[in-house]
């Protein structure tokens, strides 16, 4: 019974629309003509293009990581002090690759190794910018442009350190400044935030920006990186192992210069590699960060097609999953936090807004859901933090809410010093 009416609920909807037309049509209300072209542009765009979309990884990728959205025009990345980031460092790191050379195949032949440039900044805590303003040609009048949420705070290790560097590094150039930034990196008592961004544009669309600053603001190193294919990294077609190995050897950076404490910020697609590439590292037995933050977070790639707006004409479709969700699966861009989710033990802090449109709110409670039912009872904490519609935060805007740093600093300060 159930199979019958399955098959009859598939057949209505998949000649629903054209049947509309032709009925028109019988009515006289249309012509022949114009009939014929209605059905064969629901041809061509119901038809034809997921099926183009099944048989392409090139197209697939390109609508999962919107490489080619980029935004603000004519950005300089090498220089961030263009959109207002101050003492930032723009620098580069090779990322050795192993990847499939022909799309359409998978075995040992296809594969060869290259190195993959991919670009990065890192951002300087506010107080320690503003110790080393004059080092680092910082004019003092942006310490003093009302920044919400400032951290305040004594610092005893940099009162120490502060007479040292500035008689090492009387003038920070390009030729000291990686030393100089990795210095104060290693310094004891400081936190790093590795912030993994979205799809589309780069590390220095605005609302990122506003992220690093109130993260800045609050005391934290931070570094941001463009995967492949993003920004002023190599040009590479991104997939979903690509970009979590990009994400991998930043975090292998940040270790091997300090021991101080890392906490992980993903958005949106970022909590898709965040999660991986956390999972892998408890795989691999290395050590991991101290926590994770998820904002605007989803389950898994094919939920997220499936309520995302660009699908919405299409996932009512008999044959959606076939042409459109399952060659994503079967061609590895499945991005399953809530996989993933299970498989460390750091705390997690998530954050949704009821208005975010692109990753609905149910997705991220959801994955919420996963975590408390399958984490283990002695890991880290899950929280999980609504921001309602009211305030107009969507998908991008979180950064914005007044609570937010609070949140922030409760979160890193009770977790940075913890093993889990």
């Amino acid at each position: 019974m159930n199979e019958g009416y399955t098959l009859l609920n598939l057949i209505f909807r998949a000649t629903f629309i054209p049947g509309v037309f032709i009925i028109v049509w019988l009515t006289g209300l249309i012509s022949l003509t114009t009939v014929q072209i209605c059905l064969a542009a629901f041809g061509v765009i119901f038809v034809v293009l997921p099926l183009i979309f099944r048989y392409s990884v090139t197209l697939q990728r390109g609508i999962l990581f919107l490489t080619f959205i980029t935004y603000p025009r004519d950005l300089d990345l090498s220089n961030p002090s263009s959109v207002g980031l101050y003492a930032t460092r723009s620098f580069f790191l090779n990322v050795r690759d192993t990847d499939v050379d022909n799309e359409t195949t998978n075995n040992d032949e296809s594969r060869k190794t290259s190195v993959i440039r991919i670009g990065i900044w890192h951002v300087l805590p506010r107080h320690v910018a503003k110790r080393f303003a004059k080092e680092l040609h910082v004019n003092m009048d942006v310490f003093d442009d009302n920044d919400r949420n400032v951290t305040e705070f004594k610092d005893e290790t940099l009162d120490l350190l502060e007479p040292v560097m500035k008689t090492s590094f009387p003038n920070i150039n390009r030729e000291n400044e990686n030393f100089f930034y990795e210095r104060l990196m290693k310094m004891p008592g400081n936190t790093v935030i590795l912030y993994l961004h979205g799809n589309t544009a780069s590390r220095g669309s605005g609302h990122r920006l506003d992220v690093y600053k109130m993260l800045r603001n609050l005391g934290y190193h931070v570094v941001a990186l463009d995967y492949r294919g993003y920004g002023d990294s190599d040009p590479i077609s991104p997939t979903e192992e690509g970009v979590v190995r990009d994400a991998m050897t930043v975090y292998n950076y940040i270790c091997n210069i300090t021991t101080n404490p890392v906490i992980i910020w993903g958005h949106s697609l970022g909590t898709g590699v965040a999660t991986n590439m956390l999972s892998q590292l408890n795989y691999m037995n290395e050590k991991g960060p101290k926590g994770v933050i998820l904002e605007s977070p989803f389950t898994n790639i094919r939920d997220e097609i499936r309520q995302h707006p660009f699908a919405r004409p299409f996932k009512h479709l008999p044959w959606f999953d076939l042409t459109i969700a399952r060659p994503m699966y079967s061609n590895s861009l499945r991005f399953e936090s809530d996989q993933h989710i299970s498989e460390f033990r750091q705390p997690i802090m998530i954050l949704h807004a009821e208005d975010d449109y692109v990753v609905p709110f149910q997705l991220g409670y959801q994955l919420y859901r996963i975590a408390l039912d399958t984490r283990g009872k002695s890991w880290g904490p899950v929280e999980f933090h609504r921001f309602e519609a009211s305030h107009h935060y969507g998908h991008k805007y979180i950064v914005h809410a007044p609570e937010l740093p609070e949140l922030v600093k409760n979160f890193v300060g009770t977790y940075r010093n913890e093993v889990f």
